[in-house]
């Protein structure tokens, strides 16, 4: 399992999805101008890629299960 390329991926995506929310929970308890401006914008990019790392479980998980 761990040598399957999409697991890595799918593993990668997964650690990417919480750095971007540890950094949104960050400037949001820290407040701001710089929150006010970028806090949307964090929420987009995490939305964004937390569907890709959907996409990639689910894809992981039906590849095997067909047996690939």
């Amino acid at each position: 399992m761990f040598s399957d390329p999409l697991f890595a991926f799918a593993a990668i995506a997964c650690l990417v999805v919480l750095a971007i929310l540890l950094f949104g929970i960050g400037t949001f308890a820290k407040g701001g101008e710089f929150n006010k401006r970028n806090a949307n914008k964090i929420m987009r990019w995490r939305l964004g890629v937390q569907f890709v790392a959907v996409i990639a479980i689910v894809a992981f998980a039906w590849l095997r299960a067909r047996g690939n």
